[in-house]
């Protein structure tokens, strides 16, 4: 699925893409959160990740913003919780 749509800035455009594919996956549980990418309209090579999507331990992945504080967790109620370990692809050096 695309969605376009207009944004002053790329923090903004990153705040409502965001916003957009949280309601979307609401609506549309099929839609995998950590799948989702951001990236100018003509210029698809240069997309990067909203959510975080580290692997949990029963194999599920973190449904939090990308670099998000605290805990990771699983996307949907009751989803489970975890922190600790690897800290996931979302931080350390290098991280984008």
């Amino acid at each position: 699925m695309h969605l376009s749509f207009g944004a002053v800035t790329m923090d903004d455009a990153r705040a409502q893409a965001i916003s957009y594919t949280e309601a979307l996956s609401i609506l549309r549980t099929e839609i995998a959160l950590g799948a989702r990418s951001l990236s100018y309209a003509d210029e698809w090579h240069r997309a990067e990740r909203l959510f975080c999507a580290a692997r949990g331990p029963d194999g599920g992945t973190c449904a939090g913003v990308l670099r998000h504080a605290g805990p990771h967790r699983a996307d949907g109620p009751g989803g489970l919780t975890w922190s600790g370990g690897d800290p996931g692809p979302d931080s350390g050096p290098g991280s984008r």
